[in-house]
């Protein structure tokens, strides 16, 4: 059986490893060559972790397995009757295909805004947004003019979700202790950041009582959340952002950050429009209960770009996390094994273990359904958590041993600026 997977994410990636030892011909495409563990790339853009211990090369997961190969390629389109992929360069012909095609950030029809506030979602941009945050102290620091000089060091997070919050979290920490006496013109303590939310309180996907504890937290690192609030104009000067009144405030600001919404791989519209599935406002694939394409059992989608149907017909709230996505993932593996051995599974069903979000050094929230933990154990957890979901022993061993430096130090190894910031 040939089986091509697209997208080397945590869905997918999980799909191909636990596909490995099966008897199937199996490819792996993805646009990068590597793995990157998303829920770590704002350490990235604040400096406390380098690229490369967020990542991990795709080819070297799969030196080992001779059935597998791994294609440096980008999707351009499907031939779902042909069983077909069309790459840039080539095609590629499936008995079974796994797309996992993930999601990027929405800008809900402000694309302009993209250049003004990039988003940490790739690696690419939260280098990108490491160097934009490093350069505003640096440009502070030779400003003479006082109102251009808190622009500057005026941060603005937009959308307070788990990625949000920790980004607030992060710079908060990275202007009050990692800088702080560095300078001699600006003091860096002083820095202003906003995290501005569209609902009524932070972490929306966290019981009422956590989010009031991170918000708590993020206030204790000195930043300003403001609720109920939602952008109407970013530029290269400032945010500007309506009250539930219709009154508008203009933040003058060098440096937002974009952390609201997503909307799935534009391959999910494609999928939608040659099967004739459902796309939901976020351009998500409605896929039947076992991941499958309707009316094409033979294509299985997940991830990001899905919503899944319930046995019963409705829709299950899956959260767009990396868990959900592993556990596809790992249901697509078993489902062809099981097809391959005659023998018929269920329909996909997530095992929820919980929600984690951490705000700043010995700060986070832990939502575990029986227990709910905040401070310094919740914190612990979220490590230990997010140690064992990183591929790579290497990577294991060197982001502990970066955690436990900076803890002790409050120091942060990465914080160098390799590029202007302004690249688009």
């Amino acid at each position: 059986m040939r089986v091509v997977v697209i997208g080397g994410g945590f869905g997918g990636l999980q799909a191909a490893k636990h596909l490995a030892t099966a008897p199937v011909d199996l490819t792996l495409v993805d646009r990068r060559n590597f793995h990157l563990f998303q829920p770590l790339t704002y350490q990235v853009a604040t400096g406390a972790l380098s690229p490369g211990e967020v990542a991990y090369p795709l080819r070297a997961i799969f030196r080992r397995q001779r059935n597998v190969r791994v294609l440096l390629a980008e999707v351009m389109s499907f031939d779902i009757e042909g069983r077909q992929i069309h790459l840039a360069e080539t095609s590629l012909s499936y008995d079974t295909l796994i797309v996992a095609g993930g999601s990027h950030y929405s800008y809900f029809g402000h694309d302009d805004w993209r250049r003004h506030a990039p988003e940490v979602k790739s690696l690419e941009s939260a280098l990108q947004t490491r160097a934009r945050i490093l350069s505003a102290f640096e440009a502070a620091e030779t400003e003479p003019d006082p109102d251009r000089r808190q622009a500057l060091l005026t941060f603005v997070v937009v959308g307070a979700g788990p990625t949000g919050v920790e980004m607030a979290g992060q710079i908060g920490e990275l202007a009050r202790t990692t800088l702080r006496g560095e300078f001699r013109s600006i003091d860096s303590g002083r820095s202003r950041v906003i995290l501005i939310e569209t609902a009524d309180r932070v972490l929306t996907t966290f019981p009422p009582s956590l989010s009031r504890k991170a918000g708590r937290s993020l206030e204790s690192l000195g930043v300003t959340v403001m609720l109920e609030r939602t952008v109407v104009a970013i530029d290269e000067e400032a945010v500007t952002v309506a009250a539930p009144d219709g009154s508008t405030e203009r933040i003058a600001a060098r440096n937002p950050i974009w952390a609201a919404g997503v909307e799935a791989s534009k391959l999910a519209s494609q999928l939608a429009e040659l099967s004739g599935a459902e796309l939901d406002r976020a351009g998500r694939v409605t896929v039947e209960p076992d991941l499958t394409l309707p009316g094409h059992p033979e294509v299985l989608v997940l991830g990001d770009m899905v919503r899944v149907r319930s046995p019963n017909g409705g829709i299950q709230p899956l959260l767009g996390v990396a868990p959900v996505a592993m556990q596809q993932g790992r249901y697509a593996a078993k489902l062809i094994r099981a097809r391959l051995s005659g023998h018929p599974i269920g329909p996909f069903h997530y095992l929820d273990k919980g929600n984690l979000a951490t705000i700043g050094r010995a700060r986070a929230v832990a939502d575990l359904h029986a227990v709910r933990l905040s401070g310094f154990l919740a914190w612990a957890v979220w490590l230990v958590v997010h140690l064992s979901y990183l591929v790579g022993f290497q990577n294991r061993l060197i982001v502990f041993i970066r955690w436990f430096i900076s803890f002790v130090t409050h120091g942060r190894g990465a914080r160098l600026i390799t590029s202007t910031g302004d690249d688009s």
